[in-house]
């Protein structure tokens, strides 16, 4: 058996489709089968699913991909373990994020490129929490930033790093003197994350527990386009505090607290549950303890 067939298979896999996968891989669409034909006539049994196209593995196709996945994650490792014994860590560290941390996870990324300078990165800041989950757990990402759940996930350890605080951003002459509280807040023009968005949702639970409900003109799925809108100064927003840290001076929007929030959701770095942890994800993790030590946020 040879990883290079692994990797076809589980590319395969991702893709669904030969001649994508067979592109992917940089061959021919005939080398690729023949790989894949191999690997299962080595196994002694079928792996794939075949009709005219793809039609899916089989029940033991299923069981190999959690293998092969695993195998290449730690022939991965290997490799890194032993090339910083010499070298430092190097490589590339793939981190998957909600969009909520976008402008957030440079107080780790920044530190960790700087702390290793053999490694680089591959951020992907737009991908649902139940997708980050998955990719971790099948060794796709070295590490993810989520929401936290009430129920611990299986398959990877997490460690929290901040529980967010939500402010009102507002132009400068759209709100009042003095203070604003949460009645007020939502009376104003607001642009909000839109409603399939995980941080949306906790905004919206939250304000129903208290009776209260949010009404957005604009939504988008973007922070960016949030806080463009705002600087206009026709428009606001409730947004996390820890959004606008990493950002500097924003013209034109002025920051209001809101008073004793009802809204205090965490976030929190997720690594693949394994032994050894591959050294990547390792290294991530020790950093985040040490920059968001665990005060039961």
């Amino acid at each position: 058996m040879m990883l290079r067939q692994l990797e076809y298979f589980v590319q395969l896999a991702r893709e669904e489709h030969f001649a994508r996968a067979a592109e992917t891989c940089g061959i021919s669409q005939p080398a690729l089968s023949e790989a894949i034909r191999k690997l299962e006539a080595e196994l002694g049994v079928p792996l794939v699913r075949r009709g005219h196209s793809f039609q899916g593995l089989t029940a033991e196709g299923q069981k190999a991909l959690l293998w092969a996945r695993r195998i290449l994650a730690d022939h991965q490792a290997l490799l890194q373990e032993v090339n910083a014994v010499q070298a430092g860590l190097v490589g590339t560290l793939r981190l998957g994020t909600v969009p909520a941390v976008s402008s957030t996870l440079v107080h780790l990324t920044d530190p960790f490129t700087r702390a290793h300078p053999g490694v680089s990165m591959q951020l992907e800041t737009s991908l649902r929490s139940t997708q980050i989950l998955a990719r971790v757990r099948d060794f796709e990402l070295d590490a993810g930033i989520i929401y936290a759940s009430d129920n611990a996930p299986e398959g990877v350890l997490v460690h929290p790093l901040y529980a967010e605080e939500h402010v009102l951003i507002a132009g400068e002459g759209l709100l009042p003197a003095g203070d604003v509280d949460w009645n007020l807040a939502l009376e104003l023009p607001l642009c909000l994350l839109n409603s399939s968005m995980r941080g949306r949702q906790v905004l919206d639970e939250a304000l129903a527990a208290q009776g209260l409900t949010a009404t957005a003109r604009i939504e988008s799925d973007s922070v960016l386009s949030l806080l463009s809108h705002v600087a206009t100064g026709h428009w606001a927003s409730i947004v996390p505090r820890q959004w606008l840290d990493g950002l500097g001076p924003l013209s034109g929007i002025t920051v209001r607290t809101l008073g004793p929030s009802p809204i205090t959701p965490v976030i929190c770095l997720i690594v693949p549950d394994s032994t050894p942890m591959p050294m990547m994800s390792r290294a991530l993790l020790e950093l985040s303890q040490w920059i968001f030590p665990d005060k039961s946020v």
